[in-house]
């Protein structure tokens, strides 16, 4: 099973995330820029932090046998820091960047007029520099948000296909599938998403355009929940290549479209997984 989490945020995780993340078939992944938990108080720290998923972070999980792409953008919670604004007018500097393959993560958090401007002014850099957006939607009034994040997509012109509204549920997939966005969707340990949930939606819904990752972090989270989801649906009776589409072309197909994605050629065709095996929740490789 190869797998691309789309979703996940390593700056939060150890290296022993990584060495289990290749065992369970994790090849390539995206971090996009977050909150890291406590408030900014300078641009200045935001510049440093980017560096760091362009440079740092890419070394630490090549050292892993795992490609590491980026998403760069101010996120919507610290949007309503004016402290935290002027980041908006360095971005294009780090949009060029070859490793980043989307503008993100971008959205609403409290749904504020702030978060308004923040989201309009880079979906139009998105437009700008010819990338996809990665678009997060608030976890509170999760329904209206996403209504709302659907209204500003259509009026800023950017292609839909471009564009994953991601974190959504059952109330939400519908309304993000007809509008022709991709839907993003994260399984967590206990909030957001579960496996079994997972593979109910996609049942109900396809696979096609669909985005499933762990979104690990700091909080409680687990990275290993794409290759969990990946089972489920095996569980459930997919066929091996639907799960390939949902863990591997999807996501790439998504990315690819920033003309960025330089992927490792030998991951063009799915292998069998010769050196881990799945058992419970713990991953046992070749000889262990």
């Amino acid at each position: 099973m190869r797998i691309f989490d789309p979703h996940i945020h390593m700056t939060s995780r150890t290296t022993d995330d990584y060495e289990a993340m290749f065992a369970a078939g994790v090849r390539a992944l995206v971090e996009p820029a977050f909150w890291l938990g406590q408030p900014r108080t300078s641009p200045e720290s935001f510049y440093d932090y980017f560096d760091s998923l362009l440079g740092w972070e890419p070394y630490r999980a090549a050292q892993f046998g795992i490609q590491h792409f980026c998403t760069i953008a101010l996120n919507p919670k610290e949007a309503n820091d004016p402290r935290c604004m002027p980041v908006l007018d360095e971005l294009p500097r780090y949009l060029a960047k070859d490793r980043v393959v989307a503008v993100g993560e971008i959205g609403y958090d409290s749904m504020t007029k702030e978060e308004d401007e923040a989201l309009a002014r880079q979906l139009q850099l998105a437009i700008e520099h010819e990338l996809p957006a990665l678009v997060h939607t608030p976890h509170r009034d999760k329904e209206a948000g996403t209504r709302r994040t659907l209204d500003v997509v259509r009026e800023s012109g950017i292609a839909p296909e471009l564009v994953v509204l991601d974190h959504l549920n059952e109330l939400t997939v519908s309304m993000v599938l007809d509008s022709g966005c991709w839907a993003g969707f994260s399984v967590y340990p206990k909030t957001k998403m579960s496996e079994d949930r997972m593979v109910r939606i996609i049942q109900e819904h396809g696979s096609d355009r669909v985005l499933v990752n762990s979104a690990a972090d700091w909080g409680r989270s687990d990275p290993l929940k794409t290759r969990k989801t990946g089972l489920a649906m095996l569980a459930a009776g997919f066929a091996a290549d639907e799960v390939d589409k949902v863990l591997w072309r999807n996501p790439v197909a998504f990315y690819g479209q920033s003309g960025r994605l330089d992927l490792d050629p030998v991951l063009d065709e799915p292998k069998p997984d010769e050196s881990a095996t799945y058992q419970g929740n713990s991953i046992k490789r070749g000889g262990e």
